[in-house]
């Protein structure tokens, strides 16, 4: 028996795999040791053999609410994701599993790997609306990418979309990446409408850094870029600047910012109620654009969520609510379940990559509904 996390977003530590019955292991902090909870490993066994896996820090992780009612993601095949039998007990997350093959990936959500991410950019390249886009370098010295989908019209409106901030939420680029399937489909008539009245500026993974080294929520250098907008810096959070410099060379007028929650069982959206800017036209928009999602995907609702900021009192270093700010736009953070849907359950694979990318689908419904009204 052999358990390893030495590859692209791995993230363990073995403290005891003497006994199948009680295999202790333990989460890699995060640089600077503030955030942990991501997880990603193989463990080579024994076919039939039961294996109970023990997070024995579990307890200490930045969301312990998030392990209530979690079950593990894993895979044979790295394609196929399903959920595993896990409880949290007594501080400790237990994992059981029976193995089916000789080999199991088991990982806090399905990963999005660097290799994944190059694959995406490469296949969105060839289509003749698309440019890829090198805005600079990150802490570790991977390119950091924006995909421009349109034909430049600087009439158009201007709509950005960032996922990955917090690495560890893969969710986000599996929604970024359905989205773009979609909007690059000349058969898909929203996505020829939306094309039609805007450009798009896409950056699937703004934290690769933090992903290859299997972080939860920050770069390599342990800062959380989604605290760094009102004062980004090439020295501390590099993948920040260097957005913020392009979306000042293009204008904003709509923001999507893709998160993954790890308590909420729920896929919700956080406005920018608290901005000083905000007003009735955004009130409107946001009402527009939430009913219109309400509409295009069941997995939406509106009940819960985290709670509104107070008016003039929202955190302008958090994306969204600079840029709402700094562009007077349409601005949302978009978030999504690590566990279930609880309003649409699904016991095999819970929340998942198919319904990541369904949901980048329907949030160009939603899109297409706010465009004319900007």
């Amino acid at each position: 028996m052999r358990i390893s996390a030495n590859f692209d977003g791995g993230n363990i530590q073995v403290i005891n795999a003497l006994e199948p019955e009680n295999i202790e292991l333990a989460i890699r902090p995060d640089e600077g040791n503030e955030f942990f909870q991501w997880f990603n490993f193989k463990l080579d066994g024994t076919i039939g053999v039961h294996y109970q896996l023990h997070i024995v820090n579990a307890d200490k992780a930045s969301y312990p609410e998030g392990w209530e009612n979690y079950q593990a993601a894993a895979s044979y095949d790295r394609e196929h994701w399903f959920r595993l039998p896990t409880r949290y007990e007594n501080g400790r997350l237990t994992i059981d599993v029976e193995l089916d093959c000789d080999s199991i990936q088991i990982a806090y959500f399905a990963p999005y790997s660097y290799e994944r991410h190059q694959d995406l950019l490469a296949k969105c390249q060839v289509h003749p609306m698309v440019t890829v886009e090198h805005l600079g370098l990150s802490i570790d010295k991977r390119d950091l990418s924006v995909v421009k989908i349109g034909d430049g019209d600087e009439t158009k409106a201007n709509v950005w979309i960032t996922a990955r901030q917090h690495p560890g939420e893969t969710m986000a680029e599996w929604l970024v990446e359905g989205l773009m399937s979609q909007l690059l489909d000349t058969d898909n008539p929203v996505s020829r409408a939306l094309l039609a009245k805007a450009n798009f500026y896409v950056v699937p993974n703004m934290n690769p850094d933090g992903g290859v080294r299997g972080h939860l929520r920050t770069n390599a250098l342990g800062v959380n870029l989604n605290r760094e907008w009102q004062s980004p810096s090439l020295e501390k959070s590099p993948e920040v600047f260097h957005v913020i410099n392009k979306m000042h060379q293009t204008g904003v007028d709509l923001y999507y910012d893709v998160h993954g929650d790890e308590g909420l069982p729920y896929v919700f959206l956080a406005g920018s109620e608290g901005v000083p800017r905000f007003d009735a036209a955004m009130v409107t928009l946001q009402d527009i654009f939430e009913q219109a999602l309400l509409l295009a995907s069941p997995d939406f609702q509106t009940q819960f969520g985290y709670d509104k900021d107070e008016p003039g009192q929202a955190n302008l270093t958090v994306a969204s609510n600079w840029v709402a700010q700094e562009f007077g736009c349409l601005s949302y953070t978009l978030e999504m379940p690590f566990k279930d849907n609880d309003d649409l359950a699904e016991p095999i694979q819970a929340w998942s990559p198919e319904r990541s990318m369904l949901l980048g689908e329907a949030s160009l419904v939603a899109m297409n509904a706010v465009l004319n009204k900007l």
